[in-house]
């Protein structure tokens, strides 16, 4: 990985309207890209039509058409490619639910370490339902849940994104672990 201030000042310099600076830039991210793309990729369905590589150009041409974001650094970057790259994979779970012709979601448990089982179309949308339900009872948990599973962030990085400590972010963490655990368990 690239140092941390070569890619934030590339960013920076993006936001400022420098378009060399994004040439520049794309080599510097992409194995970071490409290692949040892994993650996700992992939990899927062996079969899935959607290849890593895939999912990191989609990201990545996202990110390109942002126009109203000044970049700050690298972790915000990174963030937000995540966020990206989980809309992605749920829109193409809902479409391939969408193709079964009906059928009901099957519901899964969030698992008590780093990962949740999203083997299936089903499971994804499971979890995407228990965050958007989380996000509007309480948002901030519901980004570091993004953040730490579906972005790979460290807690560090975390708490660097929402401008938060530490302490917080990991109390939040294990709290939206617990909720998201329950809520899911509770709608099967």
């Amino acid at each position: 990985m690239s140092p941390p201030h070569q890619v934030t000042e590339l960013l920076i310099a993006w936001s400022d309207g420098d378009q060399t600076a994004l040439e520049r830039l794309m080599p510097l991210v992409e194995m970071e890209l490409r290692r949040i793309a892994k993650r996700y990729m992992r939990n899927e369905a062996k079969d899935h039509l959607l290849q890593t590589t895939a999912l990191v150009n989609e990201a990545f041409l996202r990110l390109v058409d942002q126009e109203n974001i000044q970049w700050q650094n690298r972790v915000q970057f990174f963030g937000i490619a995540a966020k990206f790259m989980r809309r992605l994979l749920i829109d193409h779970a809902r479409a391939a639910h969408r193709a079964k012709r009906g059928g009901s979601a099957q519901r899964v448990s969030l698992a008590e370490a780093e990962g949740v089982p999203t083997e299936t179309p089903e499971d994804l949308l499971a979890l995407d339902d228990a965050l958007k339900r989380l996000a509007a009872i309480d948002r901030r948990k519901s980004k570091v849940v993004v953040l730490r599973y579906f972005g790979g962030l460290s807690v560090e990085e975390t708490a660097e994104l929402l401008h938060v400590s530490q302490v917080t972010v990991m109390r939040e963490w294990s709290m939206a672990r617990a909720w998201l655990r329950r809520e899911i368990d509770r709608r099967r």
